[in-house]
């Protein structure tokens, strides 16, 4: 026995209590020694026959597998019955103490001991992680001898493989560096374990910052691999169940370009990356390029990645390493705990600081950054103790049936369930942590919170997910900043308001127009029993003088926005502005267009053209006609109102303009915002309405005009109304469009539509009340029109009969000749 090199996993048969000499001879860097020493133990047995090795080649058998032994003595022959390692990933081989002897693992069973022997440390002997050269190694390894047990894969794309497929033979398969979320799913891999967790155990890490931060918004961009998607599908389903949104999630295959653009584009602040080291760099180059770093941004990483990563020169990229030290500084990366931060004594009776210390002393001052696969050996190691606890566990209950592990073929199920059940039941405390697995067969661990200060990785704190238990330092640092940054650009919103000096100045000329409104009825009242003011139908211009007034009390409220009321009562105020304007121009126009239309109906038939510009003096002018005319044209408007209210009532729709930065350099946006009274079919609403109204203007400047040379007693001042509606109209149809167009700029739309209103109501006032009221102020009478002449001077005539006294008869008949010239001349 003492020929047996002491760095391979025994099976002793029986109770063997001794030292192996150390150090056995053995060089680094291949294990072709070991494999010399075996078959000169061997040199007869089986085993010795199966395996070819020569003194140049590795460790891995037929360049792609390694072995773990189980050796069981059989007096002069030795069988090798568990395998197995693959070395399609990254192998590293697992050290053990020096000075560590021989330890038995189940004393109770002394009888059927198995022993775990120490394991020269290896290097990195394949890089492949090819699954197709893995459906080949694992059809050469099945149909080959022994039997193997337990097989042993290392990275995901190599065990998901193997996984899938070893349930057809009753193996068990035990991983030391697969993280694919996929391989959690049992009913595709029912044997399958794992001593590296799922990196799905990254995401309540990574929520948990998220929360700890206050951020409610971030982005992804992953490597298109089957374990990035799936952990991304995860962290997805997490976040949403935290309140979190991923704004944009972008993914790439080979070149990042596009994708690390449109992170910028869209805004991206708190980004996580999921992909391998290698697209790292490349990652991280075109970051640079695009400016996505910095005091701004936040990018969490896989805790995997060599420390020095970033400082690697690639031929694949165009940056300098100061380049990429300046675009990584301050990334977060959670890492699994692969090493036990806890100075505790495991089953291997070692502290990880020990077995840390010896797995560098093995590599021989080789900088473990450049051994593949160097922060997976304690996985690694506590794989072996975790199959090699349980191949021991599986002894008993198999004694128990009559049956031993020697026992096992691929169509033994009963063996393979033992050892599932053993494994599935494993706790111990190894020197990557206490190693526990869960329903799935995925390891339980704690996870290392990392960010990168100053150019290297400093310890920010642990999470523990299981009790959802974070162990903060209290060492994180930002960039330019004490806080850590927003999840987003801060936008604030700012209304845009109406310029409160225009709305005064609009409010007072609006004010006035409506105190001339006021004193052109009371006047108009007041005199209604003169003669002239009652040839002008004074009701109907009673009406207009209402609907002036409305139209400018409906400025008030198109003036109105949150500077002056709330939220809540803006609504109001729109259903003010629509019945306002709506009613206040019926009415006012209404009366008008009535007096025009039933002049035109009066004196323009086809069979009296010659009598066009004769005085009417004998026609006859219902006015109820008149009232219900305008009635008619009021209550369309009314009911058209009525019914847009009930079917689509206005509401507060709110119009967003493109970002505008601050002069200050502030990392704010301000976000414009424009409040409208709107409806769902606004545009169809408007135009029923311009389109009715359009058509009344039209027909109103028509009606005007064909009556411009008509004279009546009954409406004896259809020409002044004439003239009001040509203003009007040229108004109304001009600024409606105008204003439509105008609508995102309050002030101008505001300017151009509460103006139109108020000269409108100006120049109808003016042109019809104001020379009724300046024509019994005046002797010269050159304001007046023709008929108010001629009327006033008959009103006059006729008072002056009603004062003068019956003359006497002994008047002088010159007298009587002087007043009959006058009377003649006047």
């Amino acid at each position: 026995c003492r020929r047996l090199h002491p760095y391979i996993p025994v099976r002793i048969q029986a109770v063997i209590r001794f030292t192996i000499p150390f150090p056995f001879p053995f060089q680094h860097p291949d294990l072709a020694g070991l494999f010399l020493s075996l078959l000169h133990f061997w040199h007869q047995s089986a085993a010795a026959e199966k395996i070819q090795t020569k003194p140049e080649t590795s460790f891995c058998f037929r360049g792609g597998w390694g072995c773990f032994l189980g050796i069981r003595l059989l007096g002069l022959k030795c069988v090798c019955w568990v395998l197995m390692v693959f070395c399609l990933s990254t192998l590293l081989l697992l050290p053990f103490h020096p000075s560590f002897p021989i330890h038995t693992l189940n004393p109770s069973h002394s009888h059927n001991a198995l022993l775990l022997l120490p394991i020269k440390a290896g290097v990195g002997l394949s890089f492949q992680c090819d699954p197709g050269e893995a459906t080949k190694l694992l059809y050469d390894l099945l149909y080959t001898e022994p039997i193997k047990i337990v097989l042993m894969p290392g990275c995901s794309s190599v065990s998901t493989l193997v996984a899938e497929a070893a349930r057809m033979w009753n193996l068990i398969v035990l991983s030391y560096g697969s993280s694919s979320p996929a391989l959690s799913n049992r009913q595709r891999f029912p044997t399958f374990f794992r001593t590296h967790p799922s990196a799905t155990l990254h995401n309540p890490t990574r929520v948990q910052l998220f929360k700890k931060w206050k951020w409610t918004r971030i982005a992804t961009i992953q490597q298109t691999t089957e374990v990035f998607t799936s952990t991304l599908d995860d962290l997805e389903q997490r976040v949403k169940e935290a309140g979190i949104e991923i704004s944009v999630r972008q993914s790439f295959l080979t070149d990042p370009a596009v994708a690390v653009k449109n992170l910028k584009r869209q805004d991206a602040r708190i980004i996580v990356g999921l992909f391998y080291e290698t697209e790292a760099r490349k990652v991280f180059c075109e970051v640079f390029k695009e400016k996505l770093y910095g005091k701004k941004y936040v990018w969490f990483l896989i805790g995997w990645y060599a420390d020095n990563w970033f400082k690697i020169k690639d031929p694949a990229i165009n940056c300098t390493v100061e380049n990429m030290t300046e675009a990584v500084e301050g990334h977060v990366t959670t890492e699994i705990v692969m090493l036990n931060p806890e100075t505790v004594r495991g089953v291997s009776n070692m502290t990880s600081q020990e077995f840390l210390g010896s797995l560098m002393s093995r590599l021989g001052g080789k900088n473990p950054e450049e051994t593949g696969g160097f922060q997976e050996a304690p996985l690694a190691y506590d794989a072996v103790w975790a199959l090699a606890l349980a191949l021991n566990k599986t002894v008993a209950p198999l004694k128990a049936r009559g049956r031993r592990l020697e026992d096992f073929n691929y169509n033994n199920h009963d063996i393979t369930a033992e050892i599932y059940r053993a494994l599935n039941t494993s706790s111990f405390e190894g020197v990557s942590g206490q190693v526990v697995f869960d329903a799935q067969g995925s390891r339980m661990a704690m996870t290392l919170i990392e960010q990168l200060q100053g150019g290297s990785y400093k310890k920010i704190g642990y999470y523990d997910s299981s009790q959802k238990n974070l162990s903060w330092f209290g060492n994180d640092v930002w960039i330019g900043k004490s806080l850590p940054p927003a999840d987003r650009t801060v936008v604030i919103e700012e209304y845009r308001l109406l310029s409160q000096k225009l709305f005064a100045a609009v409010s007072v000329f609006a004010g006035l127009g409506i105190l001339l409104g006021i004193v052109c009825l009371t006047f108009n009242i007041y005199n209604g029993n003169v003669r002239y003011i009652q040839n002008s139908q004074p009701y109907l211009n009673n009406m207009t003088a209402v609907g002036c007034m409305m139209a400018l009390a409906a400025v008030f409220p198109l003036g109105i926005d949150r500077h002056h009321v709330d939220r809540p009562q803006f609504p109001v105020v729109c259903q003010f502005r629509l019945w306002l304007l709506g009613l206040g121009f019926s009415v006012a126009y209404g009366s008008m267009f009535t007096k025009i239309w039933w002049v035109h109906t009066l004196f323009t038939k086809k069979d009296e053209k010659k009598e066009r510009k004769k005085v009417g003096r004998k026609e006859d002018i219902i006015p109820w006609k008149l009232y219900a005319t305008v009635g008619v044209l009021l209550a369309i408007d009314f009911l058209s109102l009525m019914i847009w209210q009930i079917v689509d009532p206005l509401h507060i729709t709110v119009e967003k303009f493109t970002k505008e930065a601050p002069k200050e350099d502030l990392d704010v946006l301000i976000q414009p915002l424009l409040e409208h009274c709107s409806s769902e079919k606004m545009n169809t609403w408007l135009g029923v309405v311009y389109g009715y109204k359009g058509l009344l203007l039209l027909l109103g400047i028509f009606l005007a005009y064909e009556t411009k040379s008509v004279s009546t007693e009954k409406i004896n001042d259809h020409r002044a109304v004439g003239m009001a509606i040509y203003n009007v109209a040229v108004l109304c149809l001009i600024t409606a469009p105008v204003t439509m167009i105008l609508s995102s700029q309050q002030d101008a739309s505001f300017a151009f539509a509460s103006l139109a209103i108020v000269f409108s109501a100006y120049i109808t006032l003016v042109v019809l009340f104001v020379p009724k009221v300046l024509c019994p102020l005046t002797d010269t009478l050159k304001i007046c029109s023709s008929f108010y002449r001629s009327e006033f001077r008959e009103e006059k005539r006729l008072k002056m009969s009603k004062e003068i006294q019956p003359v006497s008869r002994t008047r002088s008949w010159k007298g009587r000749t002087g007043s009959f010239r006058r009377s003649s001349r006047r």
